[in-house]
């Protein structure tokens, strides 16, 4: 059975609480989970220390069992020193798209021709 360690949203409408849960990666977000291991709640404060609270014992276990964190599960992970920090790389984060480059070089066109005339 292939495990992850994921959020399970709950909350109403455009007030967002989470379970962090180990489930199948088969069912759905909100479905049926094996355990729950933790909430997040993204209304609080960054500096909140009940933002995010996790039982690390039990997650320390599933991560031995083989279940494997989604991104954000993993950066949270990384946070709370539970796992060593992956190194991510993404180039085309800073490039931009097709229309912004137009744009741009539609302006850089038109600073160059006052300084020409």
């Amino acid at each position: 059975m292939a495990t992850k360690i994921r959020l399970a949203r709950g909350g109403s409408k455009k007030r967002p609480y989470y379970s962090i849960v180990a489930a199948d990666s088969r069912m759905p977000r909100d479905g049926r989970f094996l355990e729950k291991l933790g909430t997040y709640n993204p209304l609080l404060a960054k500096d909140d220390e009940n933002r995010v609270k996790m039982d690390i014992d039990r997650i320390k276990h599933w991560l031995g069992q083989g279940a494997q964190p989604t991104d954000r599960i993993a950066r949270m992970l990384e946070a709370a020193g539970v796992v060593e920090k992956k190194v991510r790389n993404n180039p085309k984060s800073a490039v931009p798209g097709k229309q912004m480059a137009e744009r741009a070089a539609k302006k850089a066109a038109r600073n160059a021709a006052p300084a020409e005339e």
